[in-house]
């Protein structure tokens, strides 16, 4: 590959995106930024944006398009990936944080968005079946456990059901998803950067159809 990916990777809980950002970090060489994972490094480190968004969250309020994207900012400063690539996963969450992105990034642009698609159903009976690590937050499932009793086979810890794995808040985390979504859909699609996968098969079968749409975005990109 003669030069990164700038990605951005959308996609309902449970569509898989964690796993296929990773293989995708793997095959373009890019580092993957899950910004979940990212913020509970800064609230456990009490950085100074770590404290910011834990007074957010403690007081039930969204943490602030400006703090989140700092954060974003300063990991992809720490990795060289602003110059080199990257694939962002769970950031931007609203079209505040994609245009924040967007200002960070110039003079260079997002090569693709992927809209990973699956549905509900489908999702549904994933999370339902999803277990996960307390302790280094492996994901596992009833179908594919740890080898020993529950342990997790990487740090030992303790592979639980989360509470907000039952139905009820799978629901109701979608449906937000679906809200808070759909303006970035709209904003990306304006743009002529965002294409939508097909979430449901092997997961081999899906990253081949997203690599697919992404070398032709950079061949395309290449040859303008």
């Amino acid at each position: 590959m003669s030069r990164g990916a700038f990605l951005v990777i959308l996609g309902k809980q449970g569509a898989g995106k964690g796993t296929q950002c990773v293989r995708l970090a793997r095959n373009y060489a890019v580092p993957h930024v899950a910004t979940g994972d990212m913020l509970r490094s800064e609230v456990r480190a009490k950085t100074e944006l770590g404290l910011k968004a834990k007074a957010a969250m403690d007081a039930g309020e969204l943490i602030p398009d400006e703090v989140v994207t700092a954060m974003v900012a300063l990991r992809l400063d720490r990795d060289g990936a602003i110059s080199k690539g990257f694939i962002l996963d769970g950031y931007p969450r609203t079209v505040a944080q994609a245009e924040q992105l967007d200002t960070l990034l110039e003079p260079r642009k997002l090569d693709l968005v992927i809209d990973i698609e699956v549905p509900t159903g489908v999702v549904l009976r994933r999370l339902a079946a999803r277990r996960v690590c307390l302790d280094c937050q492996a994901v596992y499932s009833t179908s594919s456990p740890p080898k020993v009793n529950w342990t997790c086979d990487i740090c030992g810890g303790e592979v639980v059901q989360r509470d907000d794995d039952t139905e009820v808040a799978i629901l109701r985390r979608l449906n937000l998803y679906e809200e808070e979504t759909a303006p970035l859909i709209d904003f990306y699609s304006k743009k002529g950067i965002l294409t939508t996968i097909n979430g449901v098969g092997s997961t081999e079968v899906v990253t081949q159809r997203m690599i697919k749409e992404i070398d032709l975005a950079l061949k395309n990109a290449g040859d303008t």
